[in-house]
């Protein structure tokens, strides 16, 4: 049979072309279930919400603007930042605020002169939470005083001032250990007309609603001082020493930034939030 009477040979390329379609096909199927099985990243990781009066803001536009919020308040639960007229004992908090739900609270010890740590403690259970955060923070207050005793003894030049520091610690370790009136504010949730009929108790300065708070861990709390009255600004630290008795420090910081017009902290940032509970 000469050349010319064999049947034609059959084109591979059409195979091979299916094929690699195939495979890529596989590929992309693949591609799709690794991703499915990716957790999604949190995007608002680093966000941070502020509830309180904002730094330098004026303290009664403050209170004003909290009560003009709570009144028009229609939501369901919320959280809402609770400021006290006074500091209170772990007692006196759980007598205030009886019945409510309570996450946390602030506190600091309000030495004459000085400006203390703000901490924040986790107190589901009142007074026995805040007893037991206190203890907590009473036990670093004595190892920061005496890291400060030993670097006064190491440095000559600093002396001084870590003995000074380490004074401030001692009083601070000692008065939570005593269960001192040095609770300020407290974070709570509640119903509408459950927070309008707390902020009508005794010893409530105010109750700021915060509906928009939907993570604690990402909320910065700024409740005002009972002794800041005008602006908000730290308690003047006038380096001398007080003595060991504890008080409120009424004595405004030298400087002073401008209130802002209504003295209320809402926005998002990326600040650090408020340390972390103790207990």
């Amino acid at each position: 049979m000469s050349d010319d009477a064999r049947p034609p040979r059959r084109s591979r390329a059409p195979l091979l072309s299916w094929l690699a379609l195939g495979c890529a096909l596989v590929v992309l199927l693949v591609a799709v279930a690794q991703r499915r099985d990716e957790p999604v990243g949190d995007r608002t990781v680093g966000e941070v919400t502020r509830v309180g009066v904002a730094d330098g803001a004026s303290v009664p536009a403050y209170l004003g603007a909290a009560a003009d919020e709570l009144a028009r308040l229609d939501a369901p639960d919320g959280w809402a930042l609770v400021s006290f007229g006074d500091y209170l004992t772990p007692a006196g908090v759980a007598t205030t605020l009886a019945g409510a739900p309570v996450s946390a609270v602030l506190a600091r010890v309000p030495l004459p002169g000085r400006q203390t740590e703000i901490v924040r403690i986790a107190a589901l259970r009142l007074p026995d939470d805040v007893v037991g955060g206190m203890a907590e923070v009473a036990g670093r207050k004595d190892r920061e005083a005496a890291d400060y005793r030993a670097r006064a003894a190491a440095d000559a030049g600093l002396r001084r001032r870590y003995d000074t520091d380490a004074s401030v610690a001692a009083r601070e370790a000692a008065g939570y250990r005593a269960g001192c009136a040095c609770v300020y504010a407290a974070v709570v949730r509640g119903a509408p007309d459950a927070l309008r009929a707390l902020a009508g108790r005794a010893g409530v300065r105010a109750v700021d609603p915060a509906p928009e708070v939907t993570r604690l861990d990402r909320a910065v709390f700024t409740p005002p001082l009972p002794e800041q009255r005008d602006v908000a600004r730290p308690p003047a630290d006038t380096g001398a020493e007080a003595g060991d008795g504890m008080g409120d420090s009424s004595e405004a910081a030298p400087t002073v930034s401008a209130p802002s017009p209504t003295g209320r902290s809402r926005a998002a940032g990326t600040a650090s939030p408020n340390p972390a509970p103790t207990s």
